[in-house]
């Protein structure tokens, strides 16, 4: 089954869009404002960065969360550092736009 994209979010795959949206809306409270400030967000996102780039930086950031030597490669490499600063940066910029 292929991956179907979401207009707004340029390429990322609507699986990834609601994901994002339903993460950040139970962060940011589960309101009409809260969707809207989320969808607007990952909108910023996808404008800044391309999905391979979002998926690898997400990745990174899920498996770094482990304790000990395991997650250390997927925090203190290079390429994780890397798509971790680009990610950080984008989640920025969607701050300042949208909240």
């Amino acid at each position: 089954m292929g991956a179907v994209t979401a207009s707004g979010a340029e390429g990322y795959p609507t699986v990834a869009v609601v994901d994002y949206v339903y993460a950040c809306m139970k962060a940011n409270g589960e309101t009409r404002a809260a969707l809207e400030r989320c969808s607007c967000s990952i909108d910023v996102i996808a404008s800044i960065m391309p999905y391979e780039r979002y998926e690898a930086a997400e990745t990174f950031r899920s498996l770094g969360l482990q304790t000990g030597e395991r997650g250390a490669l997927f925090r203190e490499s290079a390429p994780a550092k890397s798509a971790l600063s680009e990610l950080r940066r984008a989640q920025a910029e969607a701050e300042v736009r949208c909240f």
